[in-house]
């Protein structure tokens, strides 16, 4: 073959030379990708977003206090800590596991760095850090409970969820709630520390770049790898959305208190989970064992050193939360982490958009999923309704957002997609 006939061809990006994979390009062509994507059944976070629009439309309508600046920093405040938790729950899932037992783990978690804390009078950080050694310990002995015994985590964490609670009350002992230190930083981060003028506006500015960074790294690895980039028009469209819809949600709640380091810290945490999922060969081998497991093992993936590392991490997450929501409450009772916390947690997982099937979901799932049900404890609270309303409401929406990922599944099926 001459050189002449060589150039065109090589100019064809790999993934253009299969007519199979060739996509419109422009503005259009993204409408109509995204079009097809959602009647393949892959819905993404849209319905937990339309959820959320529609209860804030609500709630504003019946009480406009609900939408106002000092009740939308009360609610990334107070979900922070639930999410956390949750962050742990979207990993477990992903893995088709469950882990009914992440409430009673961070009260035991909690319960154990008050004591060290005030019984013996260590340092803040030191009884943090004997709380969050608990939680390792919980998730390495699920996974010995899994993988060299054989029981489901579902029953396992079953026990945990009364055991644990069983060793929070005999922690506490006769005192029942032991009230943390007023001087410590713990209490000063979680409740009264908030990000405020300038710097708010610049870590704006640095999720936009960090955006933009993003989606420029892949386009060099794609042209490197021969594929086809991005389309830039649309990233700089989305960039320029992000810039100032979250420039706007920045400044109103800075009408108050602005949003709290609690907030920003489980933000933080968020990203770096979405990173470690889509960006690290960890997280595509979690992909794959929540998948299919015995595809992933005959591929050679490492299945038993990921369900250790999804178990250890979900057990420290929820230590975590439990010591963040100890430092925003500013004790620990014989009620922390009791089962509201568990399944508000697993809840706000599954409404996110993580499947309980494995294998489908995203970090941001835990973030949307506990803004939807902090919103609607918010929203209820200000209507003046009973708890048991609460429990009611929160159920349906929980039976709304299975059905959303039953249907997803069984259209990604059919469209051969899933």
């Amino acid at each position: 073959m001459s050189e002449a006939t060589k150039t065109p061809a090589a100019a064809v990006a790999a993934d253009l030379a299969d007519e199979r994979l060739i996509k419109s390009e422009g503005f259009s062509g993204y409408l109509s990708a995204q079009v097809n994507r959602l009647r393949s059944g892959d819905l993404g976070n849209l319905p937990v977003i339309l959820g959320l629009v529609i209860i804030c439309i609500g709630f504003y309508l019946q009480n406009a206090r609900f939408l106002s600046s000092r009740n939308i920093v009360s609610i990334t405040q107070y979900a922070a800590p639930i999410g956390i938790i949750a962050l742990g729950i979207v990993l477990v899932l992903l893995l088709g596991e469950i882990d009914l037992s992440v409430g009673s783990v961070s009260g035991m978690a909690a319960a154990v760095m008050a004591v060290l804390m005030v019984n013996h009078g260590l340092s803040t950080t030191v009884a943090m850090l004997g709380g969050a050694a608990v939680g390792v310990a919980v998730g390495l002995f699920y996974a010995a409970l899994y993988l060299w015994i054989g029981i489901p985590s579902f029953v396992f964490s079953l026990a945990g969820l009364l055991g644990f609670q069983g060793v929070l009350l005999f922690v506490l002992g006769n005192t029942g709630t032991i009230n943390l230190p007023q001087g410590s930083w713990l209490l000063e981060f979680t409740r009264f520390s908030f990000v405020t003028g300038w710097q708010s506006y610049a870590v704006v500015a640095v999720i936009v770049l960090v955006y933009l960074g993003s989606q420029w790294r892949t386009t060099v690895r794609r042209r490197a790898a021969g594929l086809t980039p991005p389309w830039w028009p649309m990233i700089l469209i989305k960039a320029g959305v992000f810039a100032v819809g979250l420039g706007l949600v920045t400044y109103y709640v800075n009408i108050d208190r602005g949003f709290s380091y609690l907030w920003w810290l489980f933000f933080g945490l968020v990203v770096l989970v979405d990173f470690a999922l889509r960006r690290t060969r960890w997280g595509r081998h979690v992909f794959a064992v929540g998948g299919n497991e015995e595809a992933a093992r005959r591929s050679g993936i490492k299945v038993n050193r990921v369900y250790v590392s999804v178990f250890v991490m979900t057990s420290l997450l929820a230590a975590f939360g439990g010591l963040m929501a100890a430092g925003l409450q500013t004790s620990v009772s014989q009620a922390t982490g009791t089962t509201d916390t568990n399944l508000t947690a697993i809840a706000a997982a599954v409404i996110g958009g993580t499947s309980l099937f494995g294998g489908r979901g995203t970090a941001w799932a835990a973030l949307m999923g506990v803004l939807v049900l902090q919103a609607i404890t918010s929203g209820l609270n200000l209507a003046g309704v009973e708890s048991e309303v609460r429990f009611m409401v929160t159920g349906a929406v929980l039976v709304v957002a299975v059905g959303i990922d039953s249907l997803s599944r069984r259209a990604r099926s059919s469209s051969g997609s899933g």
